[in-house]
């Protein structure tokens, strides 16, 4: 397994790009992630393999989306990574606010403050 899969989806995309296989059109790209997330849908319950390789699919077409729009992918994910940790640090500043694990009204708490939070960066521009 490479050390960065994100990188290796990259090269391996731009090899076949250069050899003139790739998409054409932006719009064919949306149509195949629709697709690959159904098939994940699909997949979901039919054992781990399976959801894996669909997994791996779709993650892939994700790059190939990335690659097209001018996305670095990877800076991308790191930049996610670090909303979410931003956010659910907010979260976690009221842990002690929140309903007991096992409570059904937990998950909602958690969310109010999650939806906090990220109103607070769209505010901050």
């Amino acid at each position: 397994m490479s050390a960065n899969p994100l990188s290796e989806a990259l090269r391996l995309q731009l090899e076949a790009a250069e050899l003139g296989f790739d998409w054409r059109h932006l719009d064919e790209l949306w149509d195949k992630l629709a697709e690959e997330v159904g098939e994940l849908k699909e997949a979901a319950g039919q054992g781990r393999d399976r959801s894996e390789d669909e997994l791996g699919d779709l993650l892939f077409m994700a790059v190939n989306l990335a690659r097209h729009l001018g996305v670095d992918a990877e800076r991308a994910l790191a930049r996610t990574n670090a909303k979410f940790e931003r956010r659910f640090g907010h979260v976690l500043k009221h842990l002690a606010e929140l309903p007991p694990p096992g409570d059904p009204r937990r998950l909602d708490e958690m969310e109010k403050y999650w939806q906090q939070a990220k109103q607070a960066e769209r505010a901050k521009g």
